[in-house]
């Protein structure tokens, strides 16, 4: 017997009625992952503050 998949919107078992596969954006579209509902960006960005090239001087910060 195949096991009966749960919908991910409803608390239902799965009916195959393709909600769960169109576009937050555009409902009269299918998604195609294009991330804009997510306000997905294509690159990430860290500031350094500071590099430490020795072990002590990175301990004699970290105890201040």
């Amino acid at each position: 017997m195949k096991r009966q998949e749960n919908c991910v919107l409803y608390d239902r078992a799965c009916i195959d009625c393709g909600e769960c596969d169109r576009c937050d954006l555009n409902p009269k579209k299918i998604c195609d992952n294009c991330g804009k509902c997510l306000d997905i960006q294509d690159f990430a960005s860290i500031k350094i503050d500071k590099i430490y090239t020795n072990a002590e001087e990175y301990e004699k910060t970290r105890k201040e």
